[in-house]
């Protein structure tokens, strides 16, 4: 089959629903609805890359797919493919966008950085609207003790003491952290603790033990300077707890511009 172009779906999902976006036989997965909802709207069976894959319970603001199409699939109204797209898939999965990309683009290996925010609400009251998307934590946590530990894991490092042990091994744990902020949000009328982490790749559970080291600093249990410490370990058991899926979003991907377009 020639490709004609890429087409990538800029879409989001409310993780509680899934098992995670990878198919797995048995399991409802963000990639198989989608993929149900483009081989219905193709006609055709279709073969998916994203841009990165979520774990159970994990959200999306801005997850991307790239799906190769031929010549005359190039040539389909956006708009008409937009409506199918939303009436095909279910209501805790949004298809945000169409784009169109160049014939051999991945939205796996053409990503430039990925972004995360994860969320904590810090408060003995039970949150309203953000209980969805963020941990409870049941007291009060020190962001600027956080935001000053999180520093020393800016830049390039081996992240192995910040990976699930059984993923670490045989594989490279090299990755460079652009940015990493803890600051005070109100969203929605709420105040929450957001971790906000953009990086070129990220390890399986990194975001998420990153977010529990830095909640023992936030409390009072280690002094900022031990996340530098863990950071050297290399080990994840001298780490923090891995935290809670549902307070963890992926919030966009960058790639190189004028890469994607429209798909109008």
């Amino acid at each position: 089959m020639p490709d004609g172009a890429t087409l990538v779906v800029k879409h989001g999902y409310r993780g509680a629903g899934f098992c995670g976006f990878a198919e797995q036989p048995g399991a409802r997965t963000v990639a198989g609805e989608l993929r149900r909802a483009l081989e219905t709207a193709l006609r055709r069976p279709v073969e998916l890359t994203c841009a990165g894959r979520t774990d159970a319970g994990v959200h999306a603001l801005s997850q991307y797919v790239s799906v190769p199409v031929t010549e005359g699939e190039a040539g389909l109204p956006g708009t008409r493919l937009m409506r199918s797209l939303v009436a095909l898939t279910p209501d805790d999965l949004s298809v945000r966008a169409l784009l169109r990309a160049p014939a051999g683009f991945s939205a796996r290996f053409d990503a430039v950085s990925r972004s995360y925010r994860y969320r904590i609400a810090d408060s003995d009251a039970r949150p309203v609207l953000a209980w969805d998307h963020a941990w409870w934590y049941r007291g009060r946590l020190d962001a600027g003790a956080m935001g000053e530990a999180a520093r020393c894991l800016v830049g390039e490092h081996d992240f192995r003491s910040f990976c699930k042990a059984s993923s670490a091994v045989d594989k490279p744990t090299c990755r460079f952290v652009e940015s990493l902020e803890v600051t005070r949000v109100v969203e929605a009328g709420e105040e929450l603790v957001a971790i906000d982490v953009t990086g070129n790749a990220f390890l399986h559970n990194m975001v998420r033990t990153i977010a529990g080291t830095l909640v023992e600093v936030g409390r009072g249990h280690r002094d900022p300077r031990w996340v530098g410490d863990v950071l050297a370990a290399r080990d994840r058991t001298a780490a923090g707890p891995c935290a809670p899926a549902k307070g963890l979003t992926f919030v966009g991907v960058k790639y190189p511009e004028l890469t994607l377009t429209p798909w109008e």
